[in-house]
């Protein structure tokens, strides 16, 4: 088996301006990403998971004065994990970038954390300053899906998590884009190994194969980390969470912004049976790079709101469907290995 699990280039880019950085290591199971601006874009947030972590989340909410961020990251690593944002806003800084205060520059790196400490690797050391930094270093426009970055480490109650990536456009020509990291603590998937976002596949993204109808009973029993599926079957408690960021090129104000977010938590509904658990810490950032201004506003954020809760569904089962099993004894499967040979 590979020490370093594979991952997937997805066939579009980021929107202009933004760019995408990975930083991980295999040993340790975990990674950071980060979604770097080009220009400090609108941003605010949403979290419905009981047990969130997180890094100047709260300034993001539109009755708070800061409205743009440089970057926003996503970490494994629970709360070590938050270092991340710091070696982030070391690069930025050193790149010329930050909120001008005076003389002085501080950038904006919004951060939301992954509980992946019980996956098997090697936690001891782990750097997230310097991960966080070199993320950010190494941002570029392309998009890889996976087993890379913080979803390196991710799981979900049955299979591999990963990173995934998604895009829409709204009839008004606005893009949108869902980047998710994947680490739920219910299942993406049917035992079937069709995923609960299947009606919204596009192109037979993530292996064509529609939900049965109706639904097995077995589909819809509680499947989730630290829960006996079988009678006697010991599992050790794994907190969880999902998180991730949509993006889109509209001009947007931060309560538009805020309002784009909680859309977008649609779709972990959609993706996850069950999803904002009480030991999930389910985040979402939103952001404007404000390229198009909205000719109805009312209208075409509804529709890119709309557009955003679809990718992030898709985003959810494509970071599945491309991650790789972890090398470690007792990791568990990858969606491939298990489904993908199958009718």
């Amino acid at each position: 088996m590979s020490s370093v699990p594979v991952f997937t280039v997805a066939d579009f880019s980021c929107l202009p301006g933004v760019k995408l950085g990975h930083a991980d290591l295999p040993r340790a199971a975990t990674g950071v990403s980060a979604l770097v601006f080009e220009q400090p874009a609108v941003a605010s947030v949403s979290t419905l998971g009981g047990a969130p972590g997180g890094r100047d989340t709260q300034m993001l909410e539109p009755e708070f004065t800061v409205e743009r961020v440089d970057a926003l990251i996503l970490s494994g690593g629970s709360a070590f994990g938050l270092d991340a944002a710091g070696g982030a806003m070391r690069m930025l800084a050193a790149m010329g970038r930050g909120l001008a205060v005076g003389a002085a520059r501080v950038p904006i790196t919004p951060q939301a954390i992954i509980f992946d400490l019980l996956n098997g690797g090697d936690k001891t050391g782990v750097d997230y300053a310097l991960l966080g930094k070199e993320a950010v270093e190494v941002a570029i426009p392309h998009i890889c899906m996976g087993s890379v970055g913080a979803g390196m480490g991710a799981t979900t109650a049955t299979l591999k998590g990963g990173f995934g990536a998604a895009e829409a456009v709204s009839r008004g020509g606005f893009r949108v884009q869902a980047f998710m990291v994947v680490n739920a603590i219910g299942t993406p998937c049917l035992p079937d190994g069709s995923f609960w976002a299947a009606p919204f596949e596009q192109n037979g993204e993530f292996g064509a194969r529609p939900l049965p109808h109706p639904l097995p009973e077995s589909a819809l029993r509680l499947r989730i980390k630290g829960h006996a599926q079988a009678p006697g079957e010991d599992i050790p408690h794994q907190p969880a969470t999902t998180i991730g960021v949509v993006i889109t090129d509209a001009a947007l104000t931060k309560a538009q912004a805020k309002r784009l977010a909680i859309m977008a938590q649609d779709g972990l509904a959609r993706a996850l049976r069950p999803a904002h658990a009480p030991m999930d810490g389910d985040t979402l950032f939103a952001a404007a790079t404000g390229e198009k201004p909205m000719r109805e506003p009312l209208l075409d954020l509804t529709e890119i709101g709309m557009l955003a809760g679809d990718c992030v569904a898709r985003a959810i089962a494509l970071g599945v469907y491309h991650a790789r099993a972890l090398p470690f004894a007792g990791a568990l499967p990858d969606w491939q290995s298990l489904y993908s040979a199958k009718p």
